[in-house]
């Protein structure tokens, strides 16, 4: 076994490998950009290399920085981890030339299944069934065009390299053809330096069932049963799970045995994922599945596979990298029990999965155990940057069936609070309670289909304003003790003390009477309607209520955190975010020009449509901004003339001023 090894990752997944290998006694190198500086990964390995700035084209994909690091600090081994430089075949020529260990597969395993065309027509000659589709070298426009047309609407665009959704479109109609391909082209060659893609048949109702596979040096090759990842958005997945749902046991051989039979073609060695698309609409049947790549590493999912057989992949990989043989033979492996993993990310769900940023003020997660696991990578007071993916956590939970695992994570998802930056925690929340996903009726369309049902939330009800009030005014904690003198915050001497509070709810203002009626208690009032009902956007005017009394101790479902200018109240899985009104803010606020949109989020200015002059209408792509690898089209929200318009290539912040306008029209 080794003594030391390298990752050349960072983030949960750094922190998931270096607890495998000191529970096995090896030695851990972490690397580390100047963002990741401070980072819980570096803090867990046992040594640290700086290698560059924080963009990661500058560290984590500078191959050479990271070989140096192994060298000196006297590393055998190097981890890829998933993403960056996992599968990219060079590194591992490079790694090999450095007389170092690369923990995975082979190069020309790598090289085999890197591109999918090529990778589709290989396992079709090993006999694993293929999605219909064109895999050729040819990529002009019209042959592409062409081939579309013969293989039938709706198509689908996919990056030739890669993964994770990126470079793939859906086409539904020929006209939209050419646009979709230059959009794909763009965001693949970004992402993973080729602009070649591939068009496949597009799948109605298709399950993404994909099964875990793992090889040896010495020719065995096993499965570790299925996972479902069909709980998509924007081709990437969200929750998933271990065993799929509805698999007979007919299917279930079907796809382990076409697995095995795709490592054994290449030779595979180390920990790879065979990902199948199924047609859905009669059921799960081994008739009706088709190959469509091999991710030749470690995946983000697989704590679900862990979870279900109770073995440690990281742990496989390490010993087979050393040279052993597998640790367990096929009738060895069994499977017990159901699995979920939910990716937490920081991202605005309501406004199409916009990844976000943010200081991570409050940060809490559910205890861990047997059934429960937490994988991250952050600590409360980090920052989600743009110069990564937004993952803040993975929620990994097990139970004797499925219906038993869902309520786990129905559960561990509502302990988790999180503020300071946007979440998808609420999205989450929902999809676990949705009905036919309850039900395992999942296809990669359910998100879609259910989109804003899943990511419209609930206005705040009476008590949680009035928790956030609470809050707001310091008066959300108990006493030490009994000893009324103890916390003189709420005590006079002969009438309760009253104090104006004002807080905000997106663009609503709220203004309430908050006073403690006796040192242990609070009430707070705030305006209603005319109907007499309850509601955050009340004009001041209105004749107030008393809304609660809350004894803090008894909020139990109403948990609060507060952060520079900002309330969160947490309940049922859903947080609420109230800012507390800062007047210099406010006032500089209404000073600003009216007439302009600003950038969601930092990043970069890849295509500007518009120019200076030009009369736009409300819906109108304006430019096209890449952030966090994908690009995002941004567009008028409301007709105008445009008086200035940022400059095509620019690098800007979030909130930075993209478009003005010389007229505008109110939405």
């Amino acid at each position: 076994m080794f003594r030391k090894i390298l990752i050349a990752n960072r983030g949960e997944i750094a922190c998931r490998i270096i607890r495998t290998a000191r529970r096995m006694g090896v030695a851990t190198v972490a690397v580390y950009s100047d963002a990741d500086a401070g980072a819980l990964h570096v803090g867990m390995a046992d040594e640290a290399v700086h290698i560059g700035p924080s963009q990661v084209g500058e560290s984590y994909l500078r191959d050479d920085r990271i070989i140096a690091a192994a060298i000196n600090t006297r590393a055998e081994a190097i981890h890829p981890g998933y993403g960056f430089l996992s599968e990219n075949p060079d590194f591992v020529d490079q790694v090999t030339a450095a007389g170092l260990v690369f923990i995975g597969p082979s190069a020309a395993s790598i090289r085999a299944m890197g591109l999918k065309d090529a990778a589709k027509r290989l396992m079709e000659r090993a006999g694993v069934p293929v999605v219909p589709g064109y895999h050729g070298e040819a990529q002009e426009l019209v042959l592409l065009a062409t081939k579309a047309r013969e293989i039938g609407y709706p198509v689908l665009i996919k990056a030739r390299a890669g993964g994770g959704g990126k470079g793939m479109r859906k086409v539904e109609l020929a006209d939209d053809f050419a646009e979709a391909l230059s959009s794909a082209r763009r965001e693949a060659k970004a992402a993973f330096g080729d602009d070649r893609v591939l068009v496949e048949k597009y799948v109605d109702r298709p399950r993404h069932i994909e099964c875990q596979v793992f090889g040896d040096n010495f020719g065995n090759a096993v499965h570790l049963f299925e996972r479902d990842c069909s709980a998509q958005r924007r081709h990437q997945k969200v929750i998933e799970e271990a065993p799929a749902p509805g698999m007979s046991e007919a299917m279930r051989a079907a796809v382990t045995q076409a697995a095995v039979t795709a490592a054994k073609a290449i030779r595979y060695s180390g920990a790879g994922t065979i990902e199948f698309i199924a047609d859905a609409s009669e059921g799960l049947r081994p008739d009706r599945f088709w190959f469509m790549e091999m991710n030749t590493r470690l995946q983000v999912e697989h704590p679900v596979t862990e979870m279900v057989t109770g073995l440690d992949l990281v742990e496989w990989q390490l010993r087979v990298a050393a040279g052993e043989k597998l640790p367990k033979t096929q009738d060895e492996i069994t499977q017990s029990g159901h699995a979920f993993e939910a990716r937490i990310y920081a991202e605005d769900a309501a406004r199409g999965f916009l990844p976000a940023t943010g200081k991570l003020h409050h940060l809490r997660f559910p205890a861990t155990g047997p059934a429960l696991r937490v994988e991250t990578g952050v600590r409360e007071g980090d920052t989600i940057s743009p110069f990564y993916d937004p993952m803040i956590a993975k929620l990994v939970v097990h139970g004797p069936d499925r219906a038993a695992a869902l309520d786990a994570l129905s559960s561990a998802l509502e302990s988790t609070e999180i503020a300071g930056s946007v979440t998808n925690i609420a999205f989450l929340s929902a999809l676990a309670r949705d009905p036919d996903f309850a039900a395992g009726d999942v296809d990669t369309a359910l998100i879609a289909r259910k989109l804003d049902t899943l990511t419209t939330t609930p206005a705040p009800s009476p008590e949680i304003v009035s928790a956030a009030m609470i809050a707001a005014a310091g008066l959300d904690t108990l006493p030490q003790d009994d000893d009324p003198w103890s916390s003189l915050a709420g005590y006079t001497h002969f009438h309760p003390i009253e104090r104006r509070v004002g807080i905000g709810f997106g663009d609503e203002r709220i203004a309430a009477d908050v006073s403690v009626a006796d040192w242990r208690a609070t009430i707070a009032a705030f305006p209603v309607e005319g109907n007499g009902e309850a509601s955050a956007g009340a004009q001041p005017d209105v004749s107030s209520v008393m809304l609660r009394t809350v004894p803090p101790s008894t909020a139990e479902t109403l948990r609060t955190a507060r952060w520079p200018g900002h309330v969160t109240v947490f309940s049922d899985g859903a947080s609420f975010d109230f800012v507390l009104p800062d007047p210099f803010a406010e006032a500089a606020k209404a000073e600003a020009a009216v007439g302009s949109m600003r950038a969601p989020m930092p990043g970069l200015v890849k295509i500007v449509r518009a120019a200076k002059g030009d009369a736009v209408t409300k819906g109108q792509p304006l430019l096209v901004l890449e952030a966090m690898k994908m690009e995002h089209t941004i567009a008028a929200l409301h007709d105008g003339v445009v008086a200035e318009i940022v400059a095509e290539g620019a690098q800007i912040a979030e909130g930075t001023v993209l478009v003005t306008f010389e007229e505008a029209v109110a939405p």
